[in-house]
């Protein structure tokens, strides 16, 4: 489980932000923001090496906080806290061993991505270099949708994106989910 923890990407990670930054960058972002964390970081590095635009760091767009499970396998983490785990593999709200609370990711989420929405020029390509379950759940809460409907999204595959739209009638709108 890694959570926030800071590791690097590794060689097939490598590879799969340089394949998918080619595609990004068909996109003409005008706008670019990343987690802090070194996984993401990396991957919009691969990016900024194709167009000139400068990324913002954030770390409001860090993965889940899992606390005391961080660094520990799945195996690892069921035999110690084993309903937890099995909440959260069900997606139901774990408030065990530090997890953070999902309310809370969620409005971290929210609250980075509305801001980098209402700093950009408008129509303008964001690109955003996130995490996994704080993709999903900040998904969720911009569309106003339940957190349990956060497992039903999937997991984010890696160099996978979600395709948001903001509509000023409508709002936000759910383009794509896994998108290579």
């Amino acid at each position: 489980m890694q959570g926030q923890i800071d590791t690097p990407l590794s060689e097939t990670g490598l590879a799969q932000a340089a394949a998918a930054a080619p595609r990004l960058a068909a996109l003409e972002p005008a706008v670019l923001v990343s987690s802090d964390l070194r996984r993401a970081s990396t991957t919009m590095d691969a990016l900024t090496a194709l167009v000139d635009v400068p990324v913002t760091r954030d770390p409001r767009l860090r993965e889940r906080s899992f606390g005391e499970w961080e660094g520990l396998t799945h195996a690892e983490i069921g035999a110690t806290w084993p309903e937890a785990f099995e909440r959260w593999r069900r997606g139901e709200p774990v408030d065990d061993a530090g997890v953070e609370e999902v309310d809370a990711l969620s409005k971290r989420m929210t609250e980075a991505l509305q801001e980098i929405v209402a700093a950009a020029p408008d129509g303008s390509t964001i690109v955003v270099a996130t995490h996994g379950a704080v993709a999903r759940h900040g998904t969720c809460a911009l569309l106003g949708w339940p957190h349990a409907l956060a497992a039903t999204l999937g997991a984010l595959h890696n160099c996978h994106s979600t395709d948001l739209r903001f509509d000023a009638t409508r709002g936000w709108q759910l383009a794509g989910h896994n998108l290579p």
